[in-house]
C-alpha cells in the first residue's frame, strides 16, 4: 500500500487510524515546525513544492521503501503553505511485521527525501 498527500496548510493533529494486516508495527513520525531556526525565533514556515516532480518524488521513494525495506505499507503527508510553530508539516507512517525493519525505511525515507525532493521551506520570523 502506498499513499502520497501533499496538501495546503498544515497537517491535522490526528490522522485516520489505519489496519495493516500483519504487520507487528505501525510506526508513525509528524515532522513539527519548531519554535527556533538557526537561532531565530520562528512564527511559521512557508513550504513551496514543484507540484509535479515532488509528487512523483514521494510517490517513487514511497514505493522503494516497501520494495526494498520490507515494509507492508509507506503513507506520505507533506504540506505547502504556510504551517506554524507547533503544527506538523510532514507525516510518514510505515508498517511492517517488525518494528527494526519500520523504523529503517523510515529514516532512509526522511533522508532521502529531504536530498531529493523538491519541497523548499521559507522562515517567517517572528517580529
Amino acid at each position: 500500500m502506498l499513499q502520497v498527500h501533499v496538501v495546503e496548510g498544515p497537517l491535522a493533529r490526528s490522522w485516520p487510524p489505519a489496519s495493516f494486516a500483519g504487520a507487528g508495527a505501525v510506526v508513525v513520525f509528524d515532522g513539527v515546525v519548531r519554535p527556533l531556526e538557526e537561532g531565530r525565533t520562528l512564527e511559521a514556515l512557508d513550504y513551496e513544492a514543484y507540484r509535479p516532480m515532488a509528487d512523483r518524488q514521494l510517490e517513487r521513494l514511497a514505493a522503494r521503501a516497501v520494495a526494498d525495506h520490507g515494509v507492508m505499507a509507506c503513507l506520505v503527508w507533506h504540506s505547502v503553505g504556510r504551517v506554524a510553530v507547533g503544527e506538523a508539516s510532514f507525516r510518514l507512517v510505515v508498517a511492517s511485521a517488525h518494528r527494526r525493519e519500520a523504523l529503517r525505511a523510515m529514516d532512509w525515507f526522511i533522508d532521502a527525501m529531504k536530498k531529493d525532493v523538491p519541497i523548499w521551506k521559507r522562515p517567517v520570523w517572528r517580529a
